[in-house]
């Protein structure tokens, strides 16, 4: 898998001075890429009792869809608050630079549904802690955690232990 780093564009100094982005758009349109990617966290989470595919805006909502296409389970998203029309529940949580919220249906989860949450990026890991706490808020279990990077320097990964975490890239730094 480490051959997808090539289709991923690095651009220093953003969004801030200091910061190496990794952007997927490049990934994206690489037709054998987006499908290597998608195989790559299909092969890591089938066979493992998943029902839904739980996406996290924005980028999230990029992979899960197809993600779920390719297990045969259904797709659900958690989104930013006041984006879902029907009656929801949320999480607030914290970020280095203060707060952010996010938000699901509250008939998106039943009792005992295996839930895969999948996301782009696994930085500090503060995202998918929170959505772990929506679905088990929701008496869902949360089968796994998958992402297509992991930047290990941050040690998100800390923050998920006890879930099945899952990155098809690692970045050192």
């Amino acid at each position: 898998m480490n051959s997808l780093k090539q289709l991923i564009r690095e651009v220093p100094d953003f969004p801030k001075p200091g910061i190496l982005f990794y952007d997927i758009t490049t990934l994206l349109k690489d037709r054998h890429g987006l499908r290597r990617t998608i195989d790559g966290l299909k092969g890591h989470y089938s066979g493992k009792g998943v029902d839904l595919v739980l996406g996290i805006e924005a980028r999230g909502f990029i992979f899960a869809p197809a993600l779920a296409y390719a297990l045969d389970v259904g797709f659900i998203p958690v989104r930013k608050p006041k984006k879902l029309p029907a009656e929801r529940t949320w999480v607030t949580y914290e970020l280095e630079y203060g707060t952010d919220t996010l938000e699901i249906h509250t008939d998106a989860v039943v009792k005992g549904c295996r839930v895969l949450i999948v996301d782009d990026l696994l930085a500090t890991g503060g995202t998918a802690k929170a959505a772990t706490q929506l679905v088990e808020e929701l008496g869902g279990v949360v089968a796994g955690i998958g992402f297509v990077i992991e930047l290990t320097f941050l040690g998100g990964r800390e923050k998920l232990n006890g879930y099945d975490v899952f990155s098809l890239l690692q970045y050192d730094k």
